[in-house]
């Protein structure tokens, strides 16, 4: 496995990662940033809030409430709250206009609908706020792109959830692989000199 790739992908979390002082400076998720469960990074914390932010950034395309509801869904689950906000950037204008869109709407009108993607994709390009999508949630065309997204977005979970277990044991094991396979350290000689006795008299 590519070890530069695996560095950049951790550096790219980290900078997308909302830190303390800002979760708890959001009303909405100040009473989660006091749980320090929430925050820490274990076996089972980590593939939680990985599939955790991959489902509510696929699901929830809407600006502004994806960090919040990746910490409210992390409380149930026990998920890792910084990782999940982290992985909702899944989902930019980039990845929702060429890939989520375009895949949700071709699951969804498999049950029979007929949902027109231009719109949708207008709404994404010009940011639309929450009244905008209330309004298009309505239309006759919503049930397609929300049924493909909540399909797409539970497949997502589970196969990140599946990977992150797996990469997890890969890396505790290539860490303990490397400890052992360490070469041993030199015997530390002490720099202080014995005394020397003086011969008797």
């Amino acid at each position: 496995m590519n070890t530069a790739l695996l560095h950049r992908l951790s550096a790219w979390l980290h900078r997308q990662m909302p830190t303390h002082a800002q979760l708890e400076a959001n009303r909405f998720t100040a009473s989660f940033a006091k749980r320090p469960e929430l925050f820490r990074f274990t076996r089972r914390s980590v593939p939680r809030g990985m599939a955790v932010g991959m489902f509510i950034g696929i699901f929830a395309l809407i600006p502004g409430i994806q960090i919040v509801g990746a910490a409210l869904m992390c409380v149930p689950f026990r998920g890792n709250i910084p990782l999940a906000a982290a992985v909702t950037f899944i989902s930019n204008p980039a990845t929702t206009l060429l890939v989520i869109l375009p895949l949700a709407v071709a699951i969804g009108n498999c049950f029979g609908y007929h949902a027109d993607i231009g719109t949708v994709k207008m709404m994404v390009g010009q940011g639309a706020g929450l009244e905008q999508w209330w309004h298009w949630l309505l239309s006759d065309t919503a049930p397609s792109v929300v049924i493909g997204l909540f399909i797409q977005s539970i497949v997502a979970a589970a196969v990140s959830y599946v990977l992150t277990v797996w990469f997890w044991r890969w890396w505790i094991g290539h860490k303990h692989r490397a400890r052992r396979n360490r070469p041993p350290r030199p015997p530390v000689v002490s720099a202080v000199a014995e005394p020397v006795s003086e011969p008797l008299a």
